[in-house]
């Protein structure tokens, strides 16, 4: 519930709301639930392997990047009603209820018991949650009528690239962020380019080093094996 229902739970409590308020929808609960049956426990695995033929699972993949753009907005719409003309709220909002499955694993795996630190969305962002984050600031300079465009247009626009970023990674079996070349272009301009050192020097005085401890170690094994045959020959 926690994945499925991670963006309501994140707004509710950046907004001073009852986080459980999901729970009021029964409807909503027992879809999830109902899947959550069928992947883990339908006889054979045959809900699983349904859904894992690739048109499906392009289709499905598709559906929920549409709703992904409702969901930005929605959450855009309810933070500018407690707090109006308020940008990093509507944003952070917008954000939190897009992508709140990515950013609530963190506490998630706390309640499974599994900690992995390196997978904090915060430090280490996926694509999923980038992508979030940018489209509820281009939706937020939208309702704050500083973006000129039509909601329904940027909408449309918006829902065509995750589509079609999605399906193209996941024919490509690559989960490469479309955004890598951009991102090496802005931290070279703001940060500079961080040079890697190069191993050529350290990966010949290895070699080297590690060719004179064999050399040492077969002189040594042979005149261990020279004095041994002389005291047997005495």
């Amino acid at each position: 519930m926690l994945c499925c229902f991670g963006g309501s739970v994140l707004s509710s409590l950046m907004l001073a709301e009852p986080p459980v308020a999901f729970l009021a929808k029964g409807t909503n609960i027992l879809l999830a639930s109902s899947i959550w049956y069928l992947v883990f426990y339908c006889p054979q695995d045959i809900f699983y392997r349904c859904f894992a033929f690739l048109p499906l699972r392009l289709l499905v993949a598709g559906m929920k990047e549409v709703t992904r753009t409702w969901k930005i907005t929605a959450g855009i719409a309810h933070a500018d009603s407690h707090f109006k003309d308020a940008w990093l709220v509507m944003v952070a909002v917008g954000w939190a209820r897009g992508a709140g499955g990515g950013l609530i694993s963190n506490f998630e795996q706390l309640v499974r018991g599994v900690w992995k630190p390196e997978t904090n969305e915060l430090l280490k962002m996926s694509y999923p949650v980038k992508v979030t984050l940018i489209g509820a600031v281009l939706f937020t300079l939208q309702h704050s009528k500083y973006l000129p465009i039509a909601r329904h247009s940027l909408m449309f626009f918006y829902t065509i690239f995750l589509v079609v970023s999605k399906v193209t990674m996941m024919l490509r079996r690559s989960s490469a962020s479309p955004f890598a070349p951009f991102e090496a272009a802005l931290g070279y301009m703001f940060f500079g380019l961080q040079k890697t050192p190069s191993k050529g020097k350290g990966e010949g005085a290895a070699s080297s080093n590690g060719s004179s401890v064999c050399d040492r170690s077969s002189e040594q094994h042979t005149d261990g094996v020279k004095k041994r045959q002389a005291k047997k020959t005495e």
